[in-house]
Parts: C-alpha cells; structure tokens; sequence
C-alpha cells in the first residue's frame, strides 16, 4: 500500500522529527555513545535506513540528526545526485538523494521519507532516505566481511554484511561513499550557490 504524499514542510529548521520507532530516546548523545562504545568495544550502534527493499546501516556517530523533508533550494551545476540545500538553523547544508547515487529509479517522497544529517569528514551533509528503522546495537561477531564477489566502487564504501534475523544490513562507510574531493565540491558549490 503506497502511502498519501505528504507536502514540503515550510522550514526544516524547526522540525526535528523522529522516525518509526522514535528516535530522539534512541539516539543518545554523541558524548554518551562514546563513552559506550569506549567501555565496550566488542559492539558498536548503527542507525538503519532503508532504500527500496535494501536495508543500510551507518556508525550512529556519523549522525547529527533526522528531519523530515522539507524545501530543498536547487543549485545550479552540482552531479545529477545532489538535490540542492536547505537552511538548517542558519547552516547551509547540501542534500543528497541516495537513491541516485547508488543508480536507484526516483521516488516521490512519501510520509516516511527522511533526511539523515551527518557529520563526515568536518562537514555537515543531508542524505535522503526512503525511511529510517532503528538504531541497532551490533556485535564484531555478528558482521561479515564485504564479500569479494563485490565488484566495481562498492568495495571501497562497503564495509560489511550483518545478519539479522531474517534481515540482512549492508554497513556504509559514507566518508568513503562521498569522496573527499567530491563532498569538497558539493559543500562549496552548495555554499556559494546559496548565497
């Protein structure tokens, strides 16, 4: 069952909303979840998202925070996969599609498309989503390596495969998957586009 489009949200700047299950109890605080991580190093906490029928999981302590899709302005001259910016509390930050990126057909945004804002490498980047899961709580064990039959860039930003239960995660290193040089170009083309 598809579900009813819902309409741009004016601003994004003031609406934080969680995604099904919540997640502002689920995300602690950076300081936290490190100092978590620091007493356990065997597992770590991934936020799972969902593109198509894929499920993907990124390090929890990539993630700022989770919107709803709102207006994105378009800049001109940027790679076919960045769908412009917004203003997020005075901060002017790129958004990218993934489904694009990874050579996904578009789809509308529905009522549970999200935009995930990360922290990667020193720079703040939206990436869209079709729907946030859940943070998980992962053991080393648990992860399987990239399996070498994984051909062409997909190595590089692949990091691993989790089983669970019926599911399989595909862990994303999303430094790698947007190239330095390239999240150079984006944030400062995005920058002077906005101005």
């Amino acid at each position: 069952m598809t579900a009813a489009v819902a309409p741009p949200a004016p601003s994004t700047s003031e609406r934080t909303v969680p995604a099904n299950p919540p997640l502002p109890e689920m995300l602690p605080p950076p300081a936290v979840a490190k100092s978590k991580a620091q007493k356990d190093g065997r597992t770590f906490q991934v936020v799972s998202f969902r593109l198509g029928d894929e499920e993907y999981g990124v390090d929890i302590m990539t993630v700022q925070e989770i919107i709803l899709v709102g207006c994105i302005t378009q800049v001109p001259e940027v790679p076919p996969h960045v769908l412009g910016v917004i203003n997020l509390r005075g901060n002017v930050i790129p958004i990218l599609n993934l489904r694009r990126r990874f050579g996904m057909p578009d789809q509308p945004a529905n009522e549970a498309t999200r935009i995930v804002v990360m922290n990667l490498a020193g720079r703040t980047v939206g990436v869209v989503v079709d729907g946030v899961s859940e943070v998980l709580r992962l053991s080393h064990d648990e992860i399987a390596p990239t399996p070498p039959s994984l051909a062409g860039a997909g190595r590089d930003y692949v990091t691993g495969l989790a089983r669970r239960k019926e599911r399989l995660l595909v862990l994303l290193d999303m430094t790698r998957l947007l190239v330095g040089t390239e999240l150079t170009t984006i944030t400062e083309t995005a920058k002077n586009g906005a101005n």
